[in-house]
């Protein structure tokens, strides 16, 4: 049935909340991917000649071709609390000599359904080494509070490495080999010379038999 539903154009998905039981409904599949390309996007939902609300909490995508294949939705209503993630978006330029590092891409808050920021700017422009911005420096949205600790580090500015320390990281790579393969080495150079060993007592053997003789 969901290969029908894909080969009509179409993507299965699920939509449950609210104490009902869960509907599997199928909806059209170049809107909802258009849609989809917004963080937490609210959809307007038409089932049974009615207006639904519904958020995208689960969405399964083919792992060559990536087109939609499931979505898992839930039901939500206007004024109602809900807890996402929204993503980090940062925008300006680092003074020279910085490297930013992302402790979180996404910061975990509780907003309305029908009023979720769809991203948070963090403005890095002039940081310099050492800076950090936390999760309390960032301005929220009235009526979206933090799920995560104020003091929560969102991105920081560590020193950026310099051309002599890319270079010697570069020359200090070394081919190491297991060691069992170095045993081997070491057991077939030592194989040479305990023939040859055994040739020279070869030898003077044969050569005390001639003497003997």
């Amino acid at each position: 049935a969901a290969r029908r539903t894909r080969r009509a154009g179409q993507v299965p998905a699920v939509l449950y909340g609210h104490g009902e039981a869960p509907r599997h409904i199928a909806l059209p599949g170049h809107e909802l991917m258009m849609a989809l390309k917004t963080p937490n996007v609210l959809l307007n939902l038409a089932l049974d000649g009615k207006s639904q609300l519904a958020l995208p909490k689960d969405i399964q995508r083919h792992p060559v071709r990536r087109h939609l294949e499931h979505v898992d939705l839930i039901l939500v209503r206007h004024g109602e609390k809900v807890r996402v993630e929204v993503p980090v978006h940062v925008v300006g330029e680092l003074a020279p000599g910085g490297l930013l590092a992302h402790e979180l891409t996404a910061i975990p808050v509780e907003a309305e359904a029908t009023a979720i920021p769809p991203q948070f700017d963090v403005d890095i422009e002039g940081l310099e080494v050492g800076a950090v911005i936390h999760a309390g420096d960032i301005a929220l949205p009235d009526g979206v509070s933090l799920l995560v600790e104020p003091e929560h580090s969102v991105v920081h500015v560590m020193p950026a490495p310099t051309a002599e320390q890319m270079e010697a990281e570069g020359a200090g790579e070394v081919e190491a080999k297991p060691e069992v393969e170095q045993e081997e080495e070491a057991a077939e150079g030592e194989k040479p010379e305990a023939v040859e060993g055994e040739a020279e007592g070869a030898e003077a053997k044969s050569e005390a038999e001639g003497d003997k003789s």
